[in-house]
């Protein structure tokens, strides 16, 4: 058995269009370590957002399998996927998606509680995620009173909630400014390190790619050292 945190294995994905087949993905491998850092490229359209969503048990395949923290979520119900994702998987996107009308520490709660977490518990463990990411000043402040940055820094504590084994970032810098995603690269760093939590993250960064311990990209289908 793979000790892989996120495996993906032969996995293939296509849609019709105007009775043309697209194939999107082809036989995607894609194996990540606990506390591995990856960064997936590629051109508009090339499948990135696609694969992210077979890898979160949002889409199913055509053919292949996906495995997180081991588990085959492939024929899963609904239910059973997202039980999957609220255990063993977070995300940050390029929008934060933050509830406008809870606080940031009310946002970073609401994964442990559906995990069925004690509101104490679920408080304690927002209030030290925030506190992690700078913000221990900020958590009583609903989205509207929090600037880009910290927007994007509350979605990142949000995604550690329930201590995944492995987030998913779909362009997590992409929305900010360079000095800000600067700042929040730098967390995302500190947290990989102190918490152990791998990351795949999609950019079109390369510069942000290649500070990652592996940088891959996403061309015919397949994934390829880049």
């Amino acid at each position: 058995m793979s000790s892989a945190v996120l495996q993906a294995t032969g996995l293939s994905r296509h849609f019709v269009d105007a009775e043309r087949r697209l194939e999107i993905l082809s036989d995607l491998q894609l194996d990540v370590s606990a506390a591995e850092r990856v960064a997936i490229i590629g051109s508009s359209g090339s499948g990135k957002s696609t694969l992210l969503h077979l890898l979160a048990g949002l889409d199913q395949p055509d053919a292949g399998e996906v495995r997180v923290g081991g588990e085959l979520i492939n024929g899963l119900s609904e239910k059973a996927r997202a039980r999957v994702r609220n255990q063993h998987l977070g995300f940050v996107f390029q929008f934060h998606h933050l509830l406008p009308e809870f606080s940031a520490l009310e946002n970073v709660a609401v994964p442990l509680l559906l995990a069925k977490r004690s509101v104490h518990e679920a408080r304690a463990r927002a209030e030290e995620l925030l506190a992690q990411v700078g913000l221990a000043e900020r958590m009583t402040h609903r989205p509207a009173k929090l600037s880009g940055g910290e927007r994007q820094r509350v979605a990142i504590a949000r995604a550690l909630a329930n201590r995944p084994g492995c987030v998913l970032m779909d362009e997590p810098t992409g929305n900010l400014d360079p000095q800000t995603a600067q700042e929040v690269e730098g967390y995302l760093q500190q947290l990989n390190r102190e918490l152990g939590i791998a990351f795949v993250m999609v950019t079109h960064d390369h510069q942000l790619a290649q500070r990652m311990d592996r940088a891959l990209i996403l061309d015919g289908g397949k994934l390829e050292r880049f």
